[in-house]
Order: C-alpha cells, then sequence, then structure tokens
C-alpha cells in the first residue's frame, strides 16, 4: 500500500493478549470464531512515514505479523516493556540484517533494556554468536528523542506495578499494557488525532485497563479517533464489542491499517 504524500500509515500487527486469539484448547465463541477479527496476534503495531518503518514491539508472532504485511524494510523496533509477548520475538530481527546489510536499531527503557539483554546474552557477548542478530541499544526516559528525522515522545504508565511506554509522533498515540496513566501523562496524549489504547476484557483487571476504563480515558482525551488493542477472548466477538463502543472508539482487529496525518 503506498502511503500518501503527509500521511503516516499505521498498522495493527497484532491486538491480542499475552497468549493470543483464539487461546489454546478453548471452544468458547471467541476463539472458535469464523470472524478474521477474532483471530488475534500478540500485539504489536507498525509505523510507516516516508520511507522509515518502525515497530512497535516484537513479540513471538513477530515473524508471522512481518511476513504477512510483506514487510521489506526496519528502521527501528520501539519497546513498551519487556515482558515476553512483547519481546520474544526479538531474534527474527536477523532476517533483515541479511537483506538490508545493517543492524537494526532498539529503543526501550533502561529497564527493558537490561531485560532484553539478560533474556538475549547471545545477541551481546563479546565474542557473537554466528547469525546472531545485530542490534543497536538506545536506552531512552521520560525526554522526546529522534530515530532518522522523526521524533518519538514517551508516555509513562503503570502495568500493575511495572513501568511501561507509550508512544506519541504527531498526532497519533500508541498505548497498551497500561492500568494506569498519572494526569501529567496523560496530557502528552491530548490533541492526538488517533490514540491507540489497551482493554483486556470487560471486567476489571490488576494490570490492564479494562472496556469501561479504556472509554472513559479516551472519552476524557476525546481524539477524533481511538482504537482498542490487547485484547482477549474475555472481551467477546469483535461485533458484540464494536456495537457496545462509542462511535469513536472501534476495537482494532489484526492488519487493520489507519491513514493519520502527518504535518
Amino acid at each position: 500500500m503506498s502511503i500518501p504524500k503527509n500521511k503516516m500509515l499505521l498498522t495493527f500487527l497484532g491486538t491480542g493478549t499475552s497468549i493470543g486469539v483464539p487461546v489454546i484448547t478453548c471452544d468458547c465463541k471467541v476463539c472458535t470464531s469464523t470472524d478474521k477479527r477474532d483471530k488475534r496476534y500478540r500485539t504489536s503495531a507498525m509505523l510507516e512515514i516516508d520511507n522509515e518503518v518502525f515497530v512497535f514491539d516484537s513479540g513471538p508472532d513477530f515473524r508471522s505479523q512481518m511476513l504477512r504485511e510483506k514487510v521489506m524494510n526496519l528502521s527501528a523496533i520501539l519497546y513498551t516493556h519487556e515482558h515476553r509477548d512483547h519481546i520474544a520475538g526479538l531474534d527474527d530481527v536477523r532476517a533483515f540484517n541479511y537483506v538490508l546489510n545493517k543492524r537494526i536499531d532498539l529503543y526501550g527503557t533502561a529497564k527493558t533494556m537490561e531485560m532484553i539483554q539478560t533474556e538475549f546474552p547471545y545477541i551481546f557477548t563479546e565474542q557473537r554468536y554466528f547469525g546472531a542478530p545485530q542490534v543497536n541499544i538506545h536506552e531512552i526516559d521520560e525526554q522526546p528523542f529522534t530515530v532518522n528525522g522523526f521524533t518519538f515522545t514517551p508516555i509513562k504508565a503503570l502495568h500493575g506495578q511495572i513501568q511501561v511506554t507509550g508512544f506519541r509522533i504527531a498526532d497519533l498515540t500508541y498505548i497498551t499494557d497500561a492500568s494506569f496513566i498519572e494526569a501529567k501523562e496523560l496530557e502528552k496524549a491530548k490533541g492526538s488525532k488517533v490514540i491507540v489504547l489497551n482493554a483486556l476484557r470487560n471486567s476489571k483487571h490488576s494490570s490492564h485497563f479494562s472496556v469501561s476504563e479504556a472509554v472513559e480515558i479516551l472519552t476524557s482525551l476525546n481524539p477524533e479517533r481511538a482504537f482498542l488493542t490487547h485484547m482477549s477472548h474475555f472481551i467477546g466477538t469483535h461485533a458484540e464489542l464494536e456495537k457496545k463502543l462509542p462511535p469513536f472508539i472501534r476495537p482494532a482487529y489484526d492488519g487493520l491499517k489507519i491513514e493519520i496525518d502527518y504535518p
């Protein structure tokens, strides 16, 4: 899909929770649904601007997501946090190393980068294993940072007791795996035309927003469009959920593409 000038293209690579949808062994109406929108890889998204391709997280389905979307370039991966369902596919960036003949830049907090190095020690040893991914680590904090000429603003949130990082670029804000966001951090999202926010299920959860909590936050921020992600099979079918939401909020689904103005 060609991207018009002055536009960004956001592709939802995955919109499911840590165990995906359908869930192994589950025969509920969501997991047995024939609606393709109810088939959810682990949560991730891709943002294309000009010739740059930024991916939010590289979970266990990273390889399948890249193949499905026929991704031929990768500028950087921006990590929201260090949980396995958001980092487990890192090894597969080596395909981009081979084809593009370059290292891949990784951005995340000091804690996230530390955990990535712990989980993938063979990538970072002095005597590097032949064939291991080649990456550059970039630690971020609360300050805006620039990647290849594009500026991202981190938005801090809590995922239960651990910190996660959302990102704003121009009129897009992307936040997942959050259960609490301070007012001063939410302020950074205000004015976004498009906001992506997690909503795990209908009932309250200790480390994720529920649907009603996400709707309340999005209503207060009042973007033109909003999309829910990181959804479990407990949320109901896509068709059922869509009917319950305000018109400006839609449940995202794998493969959904959204054009956003880029000034």
